[in-house]
């Protein structure tokens, strides 16, 4: 494997940039084996682009300026894809909203913008492991899993780093494995059903087909928007993919930009059309800016163990 040899690149792309922020969504948990935030900001990640696997490191140079340094065979790509992954192709600047909420979101977070990553898999697992349970059961699997069954992240990165498997070796996880990591029957047969879709996906991705990646996402059994919406926001760089029936989302919403109480979980598409095709930005923005407070209270998903089963 070519993992000793650095490539590297500057980017100063004349507007702010903030690469902590903008792939920050692409962390699954604290202890994602993929992803690491060092604590001056600089983020670490493995991944397994269309050439090879690769570990990259992004550092912030300034407010408009990062560095890329990356290793092993896929490092060429993400040294050329840098601009597309920190979201060079999205629009930030047609965004003009009048609540004050988002005034104030946009004006704390200059330097965020929607990734694109170009890689469907690597979204579309961990998506398919955060359906229907609390987050922390998805971080767990997803850790569990890759560490059974990734690779070592080429390059000098931080100890414990790995690159999460490819479609293929996904499909060759065995159910006992799946059931030890504590994904139940339906997330596993969605996740299979999904990945036998991977090279057709992966390839209308890299053409830019978003609505091809939809259709066929949507067409899985088990796959439904919200998945899709999670695939869209970080493979695709899809700044409207509006993640419905995510949990929190009507609290969310409701509290920080309607009359300070709940959605009814029917009314949150609605609620959110006055903000396409930015309804994701808004999301996402909500999350984000260090002035949105939401309470946590009310009943929440309870955790499950499928490996007691």
């Amino acid at each position: 494997m070519n993992d000793g040899t650095e490539q590297s690149r500057t980017w100063r792309p004349g507007y702010p940039v903030h690469a902590r922020l903008v792939l920050s969504s692409l962390q699954r948990g604290p202890r994602d084996p993929a992803h690491r935030v060092a604590s001056d900001g600089t983020v670490w990640r493995a991944s397994r682009m269309a050439t090879g696997p690769v570990s990259y490191r992004i550092t912030q140079l300034g407010p408009s300026a990062v560095r890329v340094q990356a290793w092993g065979p896929g490092a060429g790509e993400v040294v050329d894809d840098l601009p597309r992954l920190l979201g060079a192709d999205d629009r930030p600047e047609t965004f003009t909203p009048s609540h004050p909420v988002l005034v104030r979101a946009v004006r704390e977070l200059p330097g965020y913008r929607v990734p694109c990553t170009g890689r469907v898999v690597e979204a579309l697992v961990p998506a398919v492991l955060e359906q229907r349970v609390i987050g922390l059961d998805a971080f767990d699997a997803w850790r569990r899993l890759v560490t059974w069954h990734g690779d070592p992240a080429p390059g000098p990165t931080p100890v414990g780093m790995l690159v999460p498997p490819d479609a293929a070796r996904w499909r060759e996880i065995s159910t006992w494995d799946w059931h030890r990591a504590g994904v139940d029957p339906g997330r596993q047969r969605a996740a299979r059903s999904v990945l036998s879709l991977a090279a057709g996906l992966e390839r209308a991705a890299a053409r830019g087909e978003r609505a091809a990646v939809y259709r066929a996402l949507l067409a899985v059994p088990g796959i439904g928007r919200w998945t899709a919406a999670e695939v869209g926001s970080r493979a695709l760089g899809d700044a409207d993919a509006l993640p419905l029936g995510d949990y929190h989302l009507p609290a969310l919403a409701g509290i920080a930009l309607g009359d300070g109480h709940k959605l009814p979980d029917d009314a949150v598409e609605e609620f959110f059309e006055p903000w396409r095709p930015h309804r994701f930005r808004v999301v996402r923005l909500l999350e984000l800016a260090p002035s949105v407070r939401i309470p946590r209270h009310g009943p929440r998903l309870t955790r499950q163990d499928h490996r007691a089963h």
